[in-house]
C-alpha cells in the first residue's frame, strides 16, 4: 500500500479549465487534440437539459438536487480539530506546521492514510476509514491544513498521454492533488498517489466547487459502469449544476445520454464540451464513435482527419513513437521521432534527454552533449537535473577511455 508524499512544487500553476481525477471517471481512451466546433457559441443551461426517459418514467433536472445532495467534502468535526491542534499547536512557522501535519497524516502511528483507488468520500470519511483515493485524500489534507491556518487548495495534474499500439487513440489520465502556498513563493505538492515528474504534462488550480463536481462525476461514471443509468445521469447533472464550465463533465453526461439511446443529446453535450475547451480529447473521440454508430460518414471522416492533424502536432505522440523505436534499439528512428518531439516542445527536459540518449547510442557525442546540456538547463526538478548530469558525465568518461 502506498503512503502520502510531499514534494516541493517547481513548476508554475496555470489557471485553466479543470480536467479531473484519474480515480474513477477520467481514464478515457480518446483521440488526440481537436479543433473547436464551428457552431455558433452559446450557453447551454443545465436547467434546460432534457429529462432521462427510463421505461415509463422521466427523470428530470428538477429532481436532481433533492435526490443527490452534495456532501461538504471539507467539513471538520471535533476529533479532526483536536488532531490538528495536537500536532501543530504552538508551531509558528508555516513550513514547520505543514511538515508536522504531513507527518501526522502519513505516519502509521497516527492516521497512516493508505491509497485505495475506490475509496471515495469526504474528509471525515477518510479520517476514520484510513484509506483514500486522490480526490478524497486531497479533501482530508486541505480540510486539516486550512484548520492549521495553511493556504491549501486542490490542484489538477494532467498526465502525459500514452497512445495505443495503432497510434489512433490516446489514454488520458487526470489526477488531483494538493498544493500548499507558503510565504516567499514556496509551494509544496501533497499527494497520496504521486506521479513521476516526467509524466506531468500540465497543472491547474482547482476550486472547491470543482472538487465537489468531480466527486459527483466520479460516482456517475462508476454507476454507468455497472449499468445504473439513472444514478449516472443524476450524479452527472448534479456535477454540472456545481461546475457547468468544466468541459469534461459535459462529455461524461453525453456518454450517459448515448448509453440511453439519446444520441442527439449526446452530440449536443460533446459539441458543447468542445465549445468550452477546444482541446477536449474525450469529446472528440466520442463524436467519432457516435457518428460511426449513426452512419454519418462525412462527419465521422471529418473528425478523423482532424484527429490525425492534431495528433501529429502533439510532441508526446512523436515521443511515444520514439519510445517504441528505442525499445527495439532502432536508435536512428528513435532520434528522428524524438527530434520531432523536441521541435514541437523545445524546453521539455524529458524529450531533450531522450534525444540525447539516442545520439549517444548512435555514437554521436557532440549532438548528445548539446541535448543533455539543454535537458539540464530546462529540468525543473533537482533530481532530474542530477540524473542528466550523470548520463552526460558517463558518456564523457567513455569517450576519454576510448581515446
Amino acid at each position: 500500500m502506498r503512503s502520502p508524499v510531499m514534494r516541493k512544487a517547481r513548476y508554475p500553476l496555470r489557471p485553466s479549465p479543470g480536467r479531473g481525477c484519474h480515480v474513477a471517471f477520467a481514464i478515457f481512451f480518446c483521440s488526440t487534440l481537436l479543433a473547436c466546433s464551428t457552431t455558433t457559441p452559446d450557453i447551454r443551461l443545465v436547467s434546460h437539459l432534457p429529462p432521462l426517459p427510463l421505461g415509463d418514467q422521466l427523470v428530470a433536472v428538477a429532481d436532481v438536487q433533492a435526490r443527490v445532495p452534495t456532501p461538504d467534502l471539507l467539513a471538520l468535526n471535533e476529533d479532526m480539530r483536536e488532531f490538528v491542534q495536537r500536532y501543530t499547536e504552538g508551531v509558528g512557522r508555516d513550513r514547520e506546521r505543514l511538515m508536522m501535519l504531513h507527518r501526522a497524516i502519513r505516519g502509521p502511528a497516527t492516521l497512516g492514510i493508505q491509497y485505495d483507488s475506490q475509496a471515495q468520500g469526504t474528509a471525515q470519511d477518510v479520517f476514520y476509514r484510513g484509506s483514500a483515493n486522490c480526490l478524497s485524500y486531497a479533501a482530508l489534507f486541505i480540510a486539516l491544513a486550512r484548520e492549521a491556518d495553511l493556504n491549501a487548495n486542490y490542484q489538477w495534474l494532467e498526465v502525459r498521454p500514452q497512445w495505443t499500439q495503432e497510434g489512433e487513440r490516446v489514454m488520458v489520465r487526470r489526477h488531483v492533488n494538493v498544493v500548499v502556498q507558503l510565504p516567499r513563493m514556496e509551494r509544496y505538492m501533497v499527494d497520496i498517489d504521486p506521479l513521476p515528474s516526467r509524466d506531468i504534462a500540465g497543472s491547474a488550480q482547482m476550486s472547491d466547487a470543482d472538487a465537489e463536481a468531480v466527486h459527483h462525476s466520479n460516482i456517475a461514471m462508476e454507476a454507468l459502469a455497472v449499468g445504473d443509468t439513472e444514478q449516472a445521469w443524476l450524479q452527472g447533472v448534479r456535477a454540472l449544476q456545481l461546475s457547468p464550465g468544466l468541459a469534461h463533465l459535459w462529455v461524461n453526461l453525453g456518454v450517459v445520454y448515448r448509453s440511453n439511446g439519446q444520441h442527439d443529446e449526446a452530440e449536443r453535450s460533446y459539441l458543447y464540451a468542445l465549445q468550452l475547451d477546444s482541446k477536449e480529447r474525450s469529446a472528440m473521440n466520442n463524436l467519432v464513435v457516435l457518428y460511426a454508430m449513426q452512419g454519418r460518414e462525412d462527419e465521422h471522416n471529418y473528425w478523423e482527419r482532424r484527429v490525425a492533424k492534431y495528433r501529429d502536432a502533439n510532441p508526446y505522440y512523436h515521443a511515444w513513437l520514439g519510445d517504441r523505436a528505442a525499445k527495439d534499439e532502432d536508435w536512428k528512428t528513435a532520434a528522428s521521432f524524438y527530434g520531432k518531439a523536441v521541435a514541437l516542445s523545445p524546453q521539455e527536459s524529458q524529450l531533450l534527454s531522450a534525444l540525447a540518449e539516442s545520439h549517444a547510442q548512435l555514437d554521436e557525442p557532440e549532438a548528445a552533449l548539446v541535448y543533455w546540456q539543454r535537458a539540464i538547463e530546462f529540468a525543473t526538478v533537482q533530481s532530474e537535473r542530477f540524473g542528466y548530469q550523470q548520463q552526460l558525465d558517463a558518456m564523457q568518461r567513455e569517450r576519454l577511455a576510448g581515446t
